[in-house]
This record gives C-alpha cells, structure tokens and sequence, in this order.
C-alpha cells in the first residue's frame, strides 16, 4: 500500500518549494531508489501544468552528490566534462527538485580528494548558474531527501525509524503541511528584523571565540523554498571581517568524506589553520580548492527543534535548533555575498551550553535561543 505522505511530500515540494507554475520546465534529480517519490512528482508536476524531466540514476551516480562511479572510473578529460543535461537544464530551465537517495553514503571516502576536487572545479559553472539565477528568482530550486537504509544506518535509527524522522521533519504527516511551514516564517522573521542595520557579530562559548561582520549584508529567511526540510536564518558575512577560532561539535561531512574534530582559525576572513581529528588532510587539501575556499560564503542559525539529533547528513543537521553553522567556500549573491568557490561545505557548532552570541554589544542569543529585546 502507497505511504500517504508520500503524496503530502510531494505536494509541499511541487506547491511550497518549487512553485510549480503552467509552462515550468522541472529537472528531477533522484536514483532510483527514490521511486516513489519520483512517480508522486511526475503527476503532481504534470497536474500543475508543468513540464517534468527526470533524470534519475543508479545508486552511486548522482553527479552533486556521492558520485561514487565517476570518481572511480573517469579519467582526467572526464573530470574535467560538464554533464550536457545538467548544464542545459540550469542555465534554461525554470526549477530542479533535487532528491537525496544515496544507498552507500561513504561510497567516496577513500577516493583521491585532488580528484574529488578536479571533478568539484568541472561542475562550480553549474553550482554558479544554480546561485545566479535563483537569485535572480528566474530558477527555483530545492533540495531534499528521501530516506534510504543507508541514511538510516548513518543516523542509528531503522528504516522506519528514518522514514518518521524525515516525514515528520518534513510534516509530510500532517493533513496540511503547507500551512505548517507558511507558518514558521514569522518568528524567524522577528529575528531578521532586529538583525537589520547591524553590523557586528561576536559568538563566544567552549567551542568558539570569533567575530564577523553583516554589515551592508542581509540575513535569510529560510522556510522550505530551497531546501526541505528547513528552518535556519542564513547570511553572507563580509569577506574579510571573521577573525577568531571556531571547533566544530559535529563531525563536518563532504562528499562523502566525515572529517571528525574539525577547527579553524580565521584571520582577516581566511582560514589561516586547519585541523582535525580525522581526515585532516582532506580538510586541507579541499580549502585548496580555488581562491575562495578558504573563505566564508554562509553564516547561519538553525531553528529547527523537530530536528533534535545529529543524522550525518547536512540537509537536517544544520537546521538543529540551538546550533550555527559557516559554510566555507560559495556564498549566496542574495545576501550581497561575494565569494566564489567550486566547494560549499556546511560545518556544524552546538551552541546550547554556555554559549552566548552579541550583535553590535547586545545580547541576541543564549544557550541555543533568541534572547534579543524587541
């Protein structure tokens, strides 16, 4: 029998996220593993007038994410190639609905990380059109998941454990989810609006001592157009501005690759010392990326408290409710960020113990909740 939710998941991406309109040209990106969800996609998109395009893959073959085969199997000219399909659908497409459906997520782990990077480099002019044109609201994009026994193994849960984890952070359960997340956008919004005009950023706790500077930049309010499920309030900070050490309490994933223990030191805006505990050298040798890796394109604040453990998996994890995360590398021109790298590597910080965050020498945030005086 057909999960239910299914059908509501599917309809908060088609409705909520993508605001799917007549006419859209949709790239679906799922493996096949994600099926289900595929086909509710399909008919919703078509029920809205729009124009579905899947391009669904094997397990291991997804170009954006645990792309397992190609790292393993291409030679350098084929590192170097842009995937036609992907390229054509984000410079000319109206939306893409990106679904997470890996069922090996360290399928990469032990690939070469300079190819890794090589292949990252080859694909930055899609990541790029993707940032470019979705703020310009000419491409509207989402990014989701769809459990699987590997995501399930990752966060020590069973399969439908996962499955009521992910459906219910999605409120995919609920008769009208959509009037859920419509609602969420308030109170973050409160947050925003405080944070208008201000210009310094200072966060001090056990396991950070920086600052950083909006000023001229704005904060986001994300609740369910780009990434789903959601809840954060995100910036660009000024290129330069971050001074200070940070040491992040969960373990920082990309592609594929858990670096454990991972800490920096900001200088000036650069990261000037990388360390960790585990797979320190492909935490370095990925801030060698490009010019822009070893700067800030993101800092945010999750606000997610349905989402209340570490997953191993970014998409929920930086939404933790009590938590901030940076995002080294790309920044989103919407916030009035500048940087441009081939990488965006979200990494994680608890700030529910002891931690506290000022704004301009006012208390904004405490142990994991606003505190700011409206």
């Amino acid at each position: 029998m057909a999960d239910p939710r299914v059908a509501n998941f599917a309809k908060v991406l088609v409705e909520h996220s993508a605001r799917i309109v007549p006419g859209d040209r949709v790239l679906i990106e799922a493996t096949t593993a994600a099926e289900p969800l595929v086909r509710e996609l399909y008919i919703q998109i078509l029920e809205k007038g729009g124009h579905p395009h899947p391009l669904v893959s094997l397990p291991g073959m997804m170009p954006f994410s645990q792309d397992e085969l190609y790292l393993t199997y291409a030679k350098e000219a084929q590192l170097d190639f842009i995937p036609t399909f992907y390229k054509i659908a984000y410079d000319q497409f109206e939306s893409r609905i990106r679904i997470h459906s890996a069922t090996n997520t360290r399928g990469t782990t032990n690939i070469d990380p300079a190819t890794a990077q090589r292949r990252s480099k080859a694909l930055s002019s899609i990541t790029e059109a993707q940032m470019r044109r979705g703020a310009e609201g000419a491409f509207k994009w989402v990014t989701t998941l769809y459990p699987t026994d590997a995501y399930a193994q990752d966060a020590s849960m069973s399969l439908k454990e996962y499955e009521d984890f992910v459906f219910g952070a999605v409120h995919a359960h609920e008769d009208d989810p959509i009037a859920y997340w419509n609602s969420t956008a308030a109170g973050q919004q409160k947050a925003i609006d405080w944070l208008t005009g201000k210009s310094q950023i200072v966060m001090q706790g056990p396991n950070v001592d920086l600052t950083l500077s909006i000023k001229g930049r704005s904060f986001k309010n994300s609740t369910g157009l780009f990434n789903m499920p959601d809840g954060e309030i995100f910036t660009g900070p000024v290129e330069d501005s971050v001074n200070g050490w940070v040491k992040f309490t969960y373990p920082a994933i990309y592609g594929g690759v858990a670096v454990e223990g991972a800490e920096l030191t900001f200088n000036r805006g650069r990261v000037e010392v990388a360390k960790a505990e585990k797979n320190e050298a492909y935490l370095v040798k990925m801030l060698e990326s490009d010019s822009g890796s070893r700067y800030l394109g993101e800092y945010a604040i999750g606000t997610n408290f349905d989402i209340n453990k570490f997953t191993g998996n970014i998409l929920f994890d930086e939404k933790i409710g009590g938590t901030f995360h940076m995002a080294l590398g790309a920044g989103y021109p919407e916030t009035g960020s500048r940087n441009k790298s081939s990488i965006h590597w979200d990494m994680i910080c608890d700030l529910r113990k002891d931690s506290e965050i000022r704004v301009d020498g006012e208390l904004f945030y405490k142990n994991g909740e606003f505190v700011f005086d409206t």
